[in-house]
């Protein structure tokens, strides 16, 4: 089977940038939806979805542009692996919230068949050893954890002191 490089190149781009609009321009309402089914809306704010979300399509733009490399299909694979893990978050918290999670949609249609048609194209090709593939699917696997890590963490507000 023909697998197409600039296809694997530029699929995550393409796929997260469709992600964001379902999230935040149509049907959008993600922070709306998200703040309370994480509890903790400090740590949810305008400038924190627009650092990661912008951060998230610039490091896939650069992505696609180093592609080419051994260290570019190593980030693709990773940044492959954060989207899917996504995928599945958004995927278990409509479940848990019995609820439509801004996400869900472009999360398990696009989001899960990407993470197969990455791994499946650049191990294909012998771009991706088996272990750079397992070691970047381990690393953006274990996003959901360092993502809940985070939110728990306390947020203070200016003028107070941290908790001891």
């Amino acid at each position: 089977m023909f697998v197409n490089v600039d296809s694997l190149l530029w699929s995550p781009l393409a796929a997260a940038s469709l992600h964001v609009f379902e999230e935040f321009a149509w049907p959008g309402g993600f922070p709306r939806w998200y703040r309370p089914y994480r509890g903790n809306a400090k740590s949810v704010n305008r400038c924190f979805l627009v650092i990661l979300n912008a951060g998230l399509l610039i490091t896939l733009f650069e992505g696609a542009i180093t592609g080419r490399t051994p260290v570019g299909v190593a980030l693709l694979l990773t940044f492959s692996a954060i989207l899917f893990s996504n995928g599945c978050w958004h995927l278990w918290a409509s479940y848990k919230s019995h609820s439509y999670s801004p996400g869900v949609i472009s999360g398990v249609l696009v989001y899960l068949p990407l993470g197969l048609f990455e791994y499946s194209g650049w191990i294909r090709l012998g771009r991706a050893s088996i272990g750079t593939a397992a070691v970047a699917l381990l690393v953006g696997m274990s996003y959901p954890l360092w993502s809940a890590a985070y939110h728990r963490l306390p947020k203070n507000e200016p003028g107070t002191t941290p908790s001891e």
